[in-house]
Formats: C-alpha cells, sequence, structure tokens
C-alpha cells in the first residue's frame, strides 16, 4: 500500500518523498489505526489523510472548523483532478440536497463538513448510507477542553459520530498541542500512544523577532514599503484598533483589507477572498481571522500586540511561510500590551480556576518577550518538543545588533529589594522603590525608608520594569499567578545574591528581517502575474496553481520541456495537464530573450 501512496503523491500532488511524519500517519490510516498527527503549520498534514482517502474504498470525511478552509481545500483537490465538495451553511437548502444525494451515491472522494453538521439527524442517517473511508479532525485541538482554541460544538461530533455503527478509521490533525491537549484527543478519539507521530514544532523558515522601544506605526511603515508586492497579516488586539489601522493603511496607498466580529458576513468573506485572490497585499485582523487559512504564500505575519498565550502566537504566527519559504514572524511589544490582556482576561466569563490558568498562560508570554534566549526554542521548550534543538540563528535574540551589558549588579539589587519588600508586591511598585518614587503608595507602605529606596535612581522607571520582567523570564524570579502577580525569590536568585553567577542582559536589540536576494525579481513577478490570471479564469485562489515555492524553483531552475518541469517540487502531472504548457511557454520566452 506504501508503494501506491508513493505513487498518488507523484502523479496528483508532484512531490518524490514524503515530509516527516507524513508516511507513519499514512501507514497508520492504511492499516485501519486511529492516529494523531502533532505537526507544525505548513508540514503537511493534509496529504497524511488526503493520500489514504484516494487508496481506501469509499468517501472521507473531513471535519473542519472553518467555512474557509473547506472552499480552499476543496478548489485544491478539484485542481488536482480529484473529487471533492463541501457541506455547510453557505449552501442553499436545494445545494445541500443535491450534494447529500451525490455523496451516498459514493460520488465523491472527499466531503469537507462543519461539526454543526453532526446535530442533523438527517445527516447521520446520510452517512449511515455511505460507505466511508476515514473520518478526520481537522484543527484537532478544538475538541479539547484544554485547547487555546476549545469548541464545544467540535467536541460534541466525538459522540455524534458514534451513531454512524461501524466506524471507519479516524485520523485527528493539528500544529499546536500541549501534552494535556494530546492526551484528551486521544482519549476522546481512541488512539492508542504508538499511533501519535509528533513530528515537532520547529519551523526552521521562520524569522521570529521582537521589537521594543520603537513606535509601532513607524516600523510597520518602513516595513511594507521595502516589500509592498508580499502578502502578510497584521494580527491586532481589538476592533477598534484594526479599523484605526486600516483606515491608516489605506491612506498610505497600502492594498489593505480588514477581518473581526464587528463586521457582517458579507464583508468578512469579501475581505477574506481579496486576500485569498491577491487582491490585497495586507490581512489586518482580530484573531478571528486566519484558523484553516490555506494561503501558502503569506511571507510575514505582525503582532500589533502582544497574544494571551504562547499557543495562540505560535499559530497565528505561523501562518506565515506554509510553502516552506523564508518569512518573518514579529511581535511589536510595549508594557501596555500586558495591561489589556488582563483586563480581557478579567472581563471574560470564564470560571476563577480557567482564568489563573490564564494568567500562567499570559506570563508565560510576557516571558517570551522578554527573555534573551533563542526565540524558537523558547519557544519548543513550551510545547515540551520532543527533539533536541540548538539555538536557530535566525531571530532577533540569536542575531541582535544590540551590545551585551553585565547587568549583575542591578540584579542583586532588585532582588535584595524584592526581598525587602517582603516578596509581596509586583514589578510595578518595585520599580517605583528602587526608582525612588515619592508616589502615596511608596511613602503609605515606608518603602520610602528601606536600604534598596532610590539605588537605581539613575535608570528610568520603565527600564527598571524591563529587567525585572528580563530577570523572571530567565528565572531569577518567579510570579505568584493572579491578576496582580507578586514577585518571588526562586532558587537562582541565592546564586546572584551570593556573587556565585553573572547576569548580562541585551540592551537595544533592533529587528533583523529577512529578505531574499536569489530569485530574478521580474521573472517572478511575471509568473506571479500569470498565476493570478489563470486563478482568475479558474475562480480558485492563485497559490492552488502553484505555490511561490514552486514559482521561484522555476525562475531558478528554467525548466524548457515536460521532463524538466515535472521535476520541479509541487509539479505532478495533474497539475502539468492544467497549468503547465502555459508556465513552459512563459519560461522559454524568457530564456530565448536573452539567449
Amino acid at each position: 500500500m506504501m508503494d501506491h501512496a508513493h505513487r498518488v503523491l507523484e502523479q496528483y500532488f508532484g512531490f518524490s518523498s514524503f515530509r516527516f511524519g507524513q508516511e507513519p500517519l499514512i501507514e497508520h490510516a492504511l492499516n485501519k489505526k486511529n492516529a494523531l498527527g502533532i505537526m507544525p503549520t505548513g508540514g503537511g498534514k493534509s496529504l497524511c489523510y488526503q493520500i489514504p482517502g484516494l487508496l481506501l474504498d469509499g468517501t472521507a470525511v473531513i471535519i473542519s472548523p472553518l467555512i474557509s478552509l473547506m472552499k480552499d481545500q476543496v478548489d485544491s483537490l478539484n485542481s488536482h483532478g480529484i473529487t471533492a465538495t463541501y457541506i455547510n451553511s453557505s449552501l442553499s437548502y436545494e445545494q445541500q440536497s443535491e450534494r447529500m444525494f451525490d455523496i451516498q451515491k459514493g460520488r465523491y472522494q472527499f466531503v469537507y463538513v462543519a461539526p454543526e453538521r453532526f446535530d442533523s439527524e438527517g445527516f447521520i442517517r446520510s452517512l449511515r448510507r455511505t460507505r466511508l473511508s476515514l473520518i478526520a479532525f481537522d484543527e484537532a485541538h478544538c475538541i479539547s477542553q484544554w485547547g487555546h482554541d476549545f469548541r464545544p460544538s467540535y467536541r460534541s461530533v466525538v459522540g455524534q459520530i458514534q451513531k454512524l455503527g461501524e466506524l471507519p478509521v479516524v485520523m485527528g490533525l493539528t500544529a499546536t498541542a500541549t501534552e494535556e491537549v494530546t492526551r484528551d484527543i486521544q482519549r476522546l478519539l481512541s488512539i492508542e500512544d504508538q499511533h501519535v507521530v509528533n513530528t515537532g514544532f520547529s519551523r526552521d523558515n521562520l524569522h521570529f523577532q521582537i521589537v521594543k522601544g520603537k513606535e509601532k506605526h513607524d516600523f510597520i511603515q518602513d516595513y511594507i514599503r521595502t516589500r509592498p508586492k508580499e502578502s502578510g497579516i497584521i494580527y491586532a488586539a481589538t476592533r477598534k484598533d484594526i479599523d484605526r489601522l486600516h483606515q491608516w493603511l489605506s491612506r498610505e496607498g497600502v492594498k489593505v483589507a480588514k477581518y473581526h466580529a464587528g463586521l457582517s458576513e458579507h464583508e468578512r468573506k469579501k475581505a477574506q477572498n481579496q486576500f485569498i485572490q491577491d487582491e490585497v497585499t495586507v490581512m489586518v485582523a482580530t484573531n478571528a481571522f486566519g484558523m484553516g487559512i490555506d494561503k501558502s504564500n503569506v511571507r510575514y505575519v505582525i503582532h500589533y500586540a502582544m497574544p494571551m498565550n504562547i499557543e495562540s502566537y505560535y499559530q497565528e504566527a505561523g501562518r506565515a511561510g506554509r510553502d516552506g519559504e523564508q518569512s518573518d514572524c514579529i511581535l511589536l511589544f510595549s508594557a501596555r500590551d500586558i495591561h489589556l490582556q488582563k483586563f480581557l482576561i478579567e472581563q471574560s466569563l470564564m470560571e476563577d480556576e480557567k482564568k489563573t490558568e490564564e494568567y500562567q498562560k499570559l506570563q508565560q508570554m510576557v516571558n517570551y518577550c522578554h527573555t534573551d534566549k533563542c526565540l524558537q526554542e523558547y519557544m519548543l521548550t513550551y510545547f515540551k518538543d520532543p527533539f533536541e534543538h540548538e539555538p536557530c540563528e535566525k531571530c532577533s535574540n540569536c542575531q541582535h545588533t544590540g551590545v551585551i551589558k553585565d547587568i549583575t549588579r542591578e540584579a542583586q539589587i532588585i532582588l535584595s529589594c524584592v526581598k525587602r519588600m517582603n516578596q509581596r508586591y509586583g514589578s510595578g511598585l518595585v520599580a517605583k522603590v528602587l526608582k525612588g518614587s515619592k508616589s502615596q503608595k511608596v511613602r503609605e507602605t515606608h518603602f520610602h525608608t528601606l536600604s534598596t529606596y532610590g539605588l537605581l535612581s539613575n535608570l528610568r522607571e520603565k527600564d527598571i520594569t524591563q529587567m525585572i520582567q528580563f530577570l523572571v523570564a530567565e528565572g531569577y524570579l518567579a510570579v505568584e499567578d493572579g491578576k496582580f502577580p507578586l514577585l518571588k525569590l526562586t532558587q537562582e536568585s541565592l546564586t546572584v545574591l551570593k556573587g556565585e553567577r553573572a547576569v548580562q542582559m541585551i540592551i537595544e536589540t533592533a529587528p533583523t528581517t529577512h529578505r531574499e536576494t536569489d530569485v530574478n525579481e521580474d521573472l517572478f513577478e511575471k509568473l506571479r502575474m500569470l498565476r493570478k490570471q489563470l486563478a482568475e479564469e479558474h475562480k480558485i485562489p492563485p497559490y492552488v496553481v502553484f505555490s511561490d515555492a514552486t514559482l521561484k524553483e522555476f525562475c531558478l531552475v528554467k525548466p524548457q520541456n515536460k521532463a524538466d518541469m515535472l521535476q520541479v517540487k509541487g509539479v505532478g502531472e495533474k497539475k502539468f495537464e492544467q497549468y503547465g504548457v502555459i508556465f513552459l511557454e512563459a519560461l522559454q520566452e524568457e530564456t530565448h530573450q536573452y539567449s
């Protein structure tokens, strides 16, 4: 069966070999073993159910939490000559009935459905009459109550599919799953430990950056100006910020769309289509946008404000570079972001226990923004990534342009002050005491009488706070979880206070964004325009024709015949039949022009 799988991979999808982790997942499915795949965004999760769906008898049902993802996936499969459809609320009753009739007749190899479909007994009855090859849960972390994006409607599907009687093989796929979430998914989908495939969370093509102390609008303006034709997403925390950013970028002449829950469904759908079809280059959005968006050529993701937790950040940032090309993930940090996220947690309807958990996750996110360690390594450690990793040598910490300063003396003063304040106060008041503030709070508590009062008066209060947060991020201080986190000493604190360990911190780090220069930009742009024209003719997203990675390889190797072109990653027999000749003509014309 795996020999067949390799042939299907090459014939339909144009790849000569599987990516790491794909083969064992496919093999589990072909052997009728329920399986879970934990793979980073862009790791090729879709192929893990698409290839078994093509090889096993019957129709594969893919449960997806987003309508937009369904259409993208169906367009992509149809472009490969594979029969696929979707059932969701965007269809009329007549369209749904017609498609359900065709499904029962076995006319589709793949059917994408929203989780809410399983609330319908009529839908369950129709599936009972259908020969099913496989059921796949895309974005499987949504079924776990411990996941950062838990959806009760998605979890209820687990019970509903039991009504189908004898189940086909079941597969779960996700890009973000902590150990707790993984165990929960295993329990819900009856997946044994040996059938869990975790390829790790590392994304080697992503360049993670944290930008502090720079005016956010200035940074965005400078950044976008240097890459006007590249697709990017800017995430902000509130609708107000989205509207303001959208208005400003529009005035600056940027082709930009916006997406948030305050817009009508029609407005959101229009914005999404404009972005997917490359009609606009920038999408400004809240976290309501993006999960399951299959746009492969997003070259950068900028977070205008710090997200609430690392799970959300890694998933949102991971929407850059799905095609494997080098891409930037930039977080514009300011201290105000922390207060905003605390406010959002406090105003939520979560139980107190859940709020405490969210405060803990927020603290980890704050630590990420203040660590001097490799940023990718920090996140991989958080996710308990199963593989050994060296520093990435690409993030803003690995490639810092600032200076490394010995802050051992300042650290000892800070730790000593926390101890003298009986470890019962947060960073804000500690910074005021060290600065020598004459505020009412300092005088009321008599902290102006402490021996550490004013010992760092030569620094700005903001800089002292940043040092405190750095000490927390590096484990020299701990915070007691809650709305008002209190600073506590740790075992590491003692080694610093005793002078047994030096503390060093990077000062004034500047971002080091990545730019590629090895591709003929004029030819690449010519091929992009040709791709866009074909996409409009076939009413599909441009990246479904060929990915940016494939176009760049065309630019580098300039294939001159069918055999050459089939050697390019992403070009299979089916794709060549549809689009190959047109691109060959363009490449031949380019070659003759310079020969």
